[in-house]
């Protein structure tokens, strides 16, 4: 069975983007965080995305490894995202490139699907399917890169659940950009 992991850069007050959905709070990480984040990616089997956060990252990713400023842990990020298989829950896009899959369906059937085959860790983003997820109870990890800066609203990484989710703690960590990352499993 699959492991499902859910992480994201996020504001100390719990935002994954402010409002209007800006990210800019979030600038370019520090290299030891994004080389942290390379890691992650490149032990996942599979990444799992809403529209939204497709959109961000299919509007660069695809080519991030020809951006002459780009450094070797951001070309090699570039060319793993490519080559990563990765699912598109989405009702409105028509089209998904890059090793990728269109789910037009039920996110939580095919999700519960995919979590049953073998296979390497999920990892699944975007705060709309990742919060469906969270509240049908099939998150077994969280990465919670926390960012020192208050943003006050805009789309939060936590939703709303019907019961508590008790967690052990796995990993924490500071950056010297002042990030903390923290890194819980669900109990079971």
């Amino acid at each position: 069975m699959r492991k499902l992991v859910y992480g994201m850069n996020l504001t100390l007050d719990g935002y994954i983007a402010a409002a209007d959905d800006d990210i800019g709070w979030s600038g370019p990480p520090s290299h030891e965080l994004f080389q942290w984040w390379l890691d992650h990616e490149q032990a996942s089997g599979l990444s799992l995305y809403g529209r939204k956060l497709w959109e961000a990252m299919s509007s660069y990713w695809p080519t991030g490894d020809q951006d002459p400023n780009a450094t070797p842990a951001e070309i090699e990020f570039a060319r793993n995202w490519r080559d990563t298989p990765k699912v598109v829950f989405s009702s409105t896009i028509k089209k998904a490139d890059w090793n990728t899959r269109l789910v037009t369906g039920d996110a939580i059937a095919e999700i519960i699907r995919l979590k049953a085959e073998d296979g390497g860790p999920m990892n699944i983003g975007g705060a709309t399917l990742a919060g469906a997820a969270m509240r049908a109870g099939l998150i077994d990890e969280y990465v919670i890169a926390v960012h020192p800066v208050l943003v006050g609203a805009g789309t939060p990484f936590f939703t709303a659940l019907d019961s508590w989710v008790n967690l052990n703690l796995v990993e924490t960590r500071a950056f010297p950009d002042g990030v903390v990352l923290t890194r819980y499993e669900t109990r079971h």
